[in-house]
């Protein structure tokens, strides 16, 4: 098969970082690395061209990667939940996908491409997951996601509910004998 060498002009996974020299086929190179702009030919004078911009990609790609760390210390603290329909044995009648989690990662203020978003499968099950998020090529965080029938997260705040009303009426009726025993004293 031909192939092609080719300049990166951005990092693509699994092929090189930008500004490297690679081989690809050539089909690949002529229907999607060259009319999308991420590729051009490694023609001497493009050669040139990229030394010549290689420290502004450099601090470009320093720049990058110091903001994804800076994100990811960010979101450090997140953790996501889900309530979604199940069967009795908790399989779910539908998944939990990328597109989801970068729509609840959307909803909390972060723009996150659903392609970045890293599931070894779809989530199909109720239970704890983790969702690896690659913020930059060296930059990665993961996220707890945590997937519950529907119903289920109800009954449990309906409980946590009804225990936080009691500790409160405990507060209120030591409150009122301390205000009791307060006022008898001082008469």
């Amino acid at each position: 098969m031909a192939t092609t060498t080719i300049l990166l002009r951005e990092d693509i996974d699994n092929l090189g970082g930008r500004g490297e020299v690679v081989k690809v086929k050539s089909g690949y190179a002529r229907n999607y690395l060259l009319p999308k702009g991420i590729a051009t030919l490694a023609t001497k004078g493009n050669v040139k061209q990229i030394d010549r911009e290689r420290e502004s990609l450099l601090k470009k790609a320093a720049t990058e990667k110091s903001t994804a760390e800076a994100q990811a210390e960010q979101m450090r603290g997140i953790s996501l939940a889900f309530e979604r329909k199940a069967g009795k044995d908790g399989t779910l009648f539908g998944s939990v996908t990328s597109m989801d989690i970068a729509e609840a990662l959307q909803a909390r203020g972060y723009e996150i491409d659903r392609r970045k978003i890293n599931l070894k499968d779809t989530i199909k099950g109720t239970g704890d997951y983790k969702a690896g998020v690659k913020l930059h090529r060296e930059v990665t965080l993961e996220i707890p996601v945590t997937v519950t029938a529907e119903g289920g997260a109800e009954k449990s705040s309906k409980v946590e509910t009804a225990a936080e009303a009691t500790d409160e009426q405990e507060k209120v009726v030591e409150d009122s004998v301390k205000n009791a025993g307060d006022e008898a004293e001082s008469q």
